[in-house]
């Protein structure tokens, strides 16, 4: 008898063992997961996005310098590097060389800061005025003005070159014991009376002049010429490799070439310059090696590298005394020049001469 096949039956046989084989393959897969634990599964070789690698941390920021902004001209002029601190390749000349204790030394400073205006209309009235009274307005008393050996018949009673002799702020002392010392910055005058008679005290006196022949002159026993011009900035290097006795020179070089640390009285006729040259003094922390200020202010122009309108320019001047002002510098003689044109940046304006000497002590001065 033949069999006959019954319909349906052997694909529903196949159905059941693919199943269970999916089945038993899912079980075991559970089972190799639950004694892997926490660890992730092999990452399969298909090809996917690459990881980005870890950033690395940034730099801590600089810190930011002061003041390092462009300014204009108007302002300021000084360099933007920081002045050498080592001594130049000047000539050192005998008796220049005695120092007298080292000042402590600073940072340099990038800008003026500029006071702010004198009235809400930024005129050149308002500046004017302002800067005009502060610089006839006497700060600070001195019971003993000169020296005796400047005092003549034919002199006026307020001379244009004065020095305090007061006890406290210890110049006098420093003449008693011939041990001041006196810088004198001018351009090709022939009146040296100021500086004879200092000399004559017991003074150290340097003359620095750019229209003197020789490199270095010793005058008299205490009276030294030197054909330096004082300056707000140091020549180029290539300038002074060939004209190595005539260059102009910053102050703060011209005092490490010397070996000089403090100067007692600091004489500046400098013919419009003074302007930039104070500014550089005080940018460079010079101020505190100088006993005493005795300049000579031109007004009837902006000066050399002064540039802008009138009354920034005053505001500019007014500033810079101030910043004296705030290094404990005192105002205690004022001339006012009547033999010169009265001119005010080029105007006639609160009977304003165009030149005025004064003088002020560093009362932190010791």
């Amino acid at each position: 008898m033949a069999w006959e096949r019954l319909p349906g039956r052997g694909c529903g046989a196949l159905h059941r063992c693919l199943l269970g084989a999916a089945l038993l393959l899912g079980l075991r897969l559970c089972a190799e997961l639950r004694r892997a634990g926490a660890q992730p599964p092999a990452r399969s070789g298909l090809p996917g996005p690459a990881p980005r690698p870890p950033e690395p941390p940034l730099p801590p920021a600089p810190a930011q310098r002061r003041g390092v902004s462009r300014r204009q001209v108007t302002y300021v002029r000084s360099g933007r590097r920081a002045p050498p601190r080592g001594g130049g390749s000047g000539t050192q000349e005998p008796g220049c060389c005695s120092p007298r204790g080292r000042p402590r030394r600073k940072g340099p400073r990038w800008h003026i800061d500029l006071q702010p205006w004198a009235g809400p209309a930024r005129s050149l009235d308002e500046e004017a005025l302002r800067f005009l009274r502060y610089i006839s307005t006497i700060q600070i008393a001195c019971d003993h003005v000169s020296t005796d050996s400047l005092a003549t018949d034919s002199s006026p009673s307020k001379k244009p070159w004065s020095v305090c002799l007061d006890d406290r702020f210890g110049l006098a002392h420093q003449i008693r014991n011939k041990q001041c010392r006196l810088y004198s910055l001018g351009l090709g005058s022939d009146d040296t009376h100021f500086e004879v008679g200092m000399a004559n005290d017991g003074c150290e006196v340097h003359r620095f002049d750019p229209t003197v022949k020789s490199a270095h002159v010793l005058e008299s026993e205490r009276f030294w010429y030197h054909r330096l011009s004082v300056d707000w900035r140091d020549s180029h290097p290539a300038v002074a490799a060939q004209k190595p006795y005539s260059n102009t020179r910053k102050l703060r070089t011209i005092l490490n070439e010397f070996g000089h640390h403090k100067i007692d009285v600091l004489k500046a006729d400098l013919e419009s310059a003074e302007w930039k040259v104070l500014e550089n003094l005080i940018l460079e922390n010079v101020l505190e090696q100088i006993g005493q200020l005795i300049f000579e202010i031109h007004l009837h122009w902006p000066g050399f590298e002064v540039s802008g309108s009138d009354s920034s320019v005053v505001r500019f001047w007014y500033s810079l005394l101030k910043e004296l002002e705030l290094q404990d510098f005192r105002l205690f003689h004022s001339y006012k020049d009547l033999s010169k044109p009265q001119l005010f940046l080029k105007k006639d304006i609160f009977n304003a001469s165009s030149c005025y000497t004064l003088s002020w002590v560093n009362t932190r001065w010791k």
